[in-house]
């Protein structure tokens, strides 16, 4: 009988982690993995060991020693909670560099970073050209990507940690995520089930009566639904199982997620055409937040204006490996009415 595989999965309870999860427990090879998870909530942990068969580890990414010892004891670590926190990947690190000490085993990270790590700061006045465009089998402009770029400073310890050689890093790079998780945790009440991008958007345009966007609306961004990004995530574990030296890591390890583009102004469109459907507003046509509604609707003026950025890629890695994306800008575009509607019900 053949050793089992160790999984340490980390936001089992987010939008996207709970969707991974639920393709690992649904796995034609689930009976070889050994799932642990990291949890804040002790009745959560609790119906996750019950109905879903996982172990759990009770803690938060303040508990470092926890998530050191757990990443330790896994041959595999999914991090898809959190692309900017660096004490909690660097506590990941150390333990899967304390495995390697131990063990000689060469453990495998595959960390969520974010397309924002090539956004501008257009703020909606202009549709950023090709030439921007990062195709993620293009290691030169990865390299190109500055420290100080939105998430890339925790992308840097995962790269060196995988060039100094004791672990092999993927970075799964997904864009706008859309859709609503149908999977088995979300159905029982233990997950998350919003992104953050169009979520935003929506429930300013019900605050305001109005939909709105930064600016003119002309930048551009792509698009991935929750489905299809999970898939990444398990072509990318099937392929680093079955035939390791096909799946690039390091710098050969960005993992882009995306099936087209849209402009934040046709998304606005279509949120503003959802209001006007529902009742809720008069006039389709989205408007320019003002200064004030930036502040007002937004955590921050710096954060807000990430919703009038260009941001350009192409999913090329994960193509290669056999990932086919099934969602398209179209059906992003048809999910905004629903997605409205659940947050008029609440």
């Amino acid at each position: 009988m053949s050793a089992k595989t160790t999984i340490f999965l980390t936001g089992a309870t987010g939008y996207l982690g709970s969707s991974v999860l639920a393709r690992l427990l649904n796995h034609p090879d689930r009976k070889s993995l050994n799932i642990t998870i990291l949890v804040r909530d002790e009745a959560k942990a609790k119906t996750f060991e019950s109905k879903f068969g996982v172990k759990t580890v009770i803690g938060s990414h303040e508990d470092l020693d926890k998530v050191e010892s757990a990443a330790e004891a896994a041959h595999i670590v999914f991090n898809i909670s959190n692309a900017d926190d660096t004490a909690f990947v660097g506590a990941i690190l150390k333990g899967l560099k304390n495995r390697n000490t131990k063990t000689g085993d060469v453990p495998i990270l595959i960390h969520t970073t974010g397309s924002a790590i090539v956004m501008d700061d257009a703020r909606g006045a202009y549709a950023a050209g090709p030439d921007t465009i990062f195709d993620d089998l293009d290691v030169s402009k990865a390299k190109a990507i500055p420290p100080t770029a939105f998430h890339h400073n925790v992308d840097l310890l995962i790269l060196d940690a995988d060039t100094e050689g004791y672990m092999r890093g993927y970075l799964v790079d997904p864009s706008t995520v859309f859709g609503a998780p149908t999977n088995e945790i979300a159905a029982a009440g233990l997950a998350n089930t919003h992104s953050i991008q169009i979520p935003v958007l929506i429930q300013a345009a019900l605050a305001r009566k109005r939909a709105g966007m930064v600016g003119e609306g002309k930048a551009i961004w792509p698009a991935i639904h929750v489905d299809d990004t999970a898939d990444i995530f398990i072509t990318l574990f099937d392929t680093i199982r079955t035939n390791p030296d096909a799946a690039g890591h390091g710098w050969n390890g960005y993992y882009n997620g995306e099936n087209g583009e849209y402009t934040w102004a046709e998304l606005a469109k279509a949120i503003g055409q959802a209001l006007v459907e529902l009742g809720v507003a008069s006039d389709p046509e989205p408007t320019a937040f003002t200064q004030e509604e930036l502040l007002k609707y937004f955590p921050s003026l710096e954060f807000a204006y990430v919703w009038g950025t260009n941001c350009r890629i192409r999913a090329s890695r994960a193509r290669a490996l056999g990932w086919r994306p099934k969602y398209t800008i179209e059906d992003m575009m048809k999910s905004i009415k629903p997605e409205v509607e659940t947050f008029l019900r609440k």
